[in-house]
């Protein structure tokens, strides 16, 4: 199911954050996460994507929460973003809304109270650009 391997790949991103993941990491995720093939080549694709255009899709962030550096911005929240702007980017098959979608309940799972509703504005913020 896509909606676990985007889980599975959120945490991967959430990690690399602070340092890069390798591949022991990566697996377990994916062990626990009980992805099957087909999940694992999504998830794996997301996170190749957001390693390959991190500094691009940071950089679509930045332009939406000038009020709030980089630094002031939830870890998990930074991480739901750069795997659903991957997908709205990079992943024509999967609609915009369907992204955000996952995102904000990614970060109702994982973040904060508030980071719903700002993880929504932000990307609604790029896709209605």
């Amino acid at each position: 199911m896509r909606s676990d391997a985007r889980e599975a790949a959120f945490k991967i991103i959430f990690a690399d954050l602070f340092n890069e993941c390798d591949e022991t990491f990566i697996r377990s995720v994916f062990k626990h996460g009980k992805l099957k093939e087909q999940d694992i080549a999504f998830a794996n694709a997301l996170i190749t994507c957001v390693r390959e255009h991190k500094a691009e899709l940071s950089a679509l962030i930045a332009e939406k929460t000038t009020r709030y550096p980089e630094h002031r911005i939830y870890a998990a929240d930074r991480a739901v973003m750069l795997v659903a702007l991957a997908e709205i980017r990079y992943f024509d098959d999967i609609p915009p809304v369907v992204s955000v979608n996952e995102a904000t309940g990614l970060a109702r799972k994982y973040s904060t109270e508030t980071s719903t509703d700002f993880v929504n504005g932000v990307l609604g913020g790029i896709i209605n650009a």
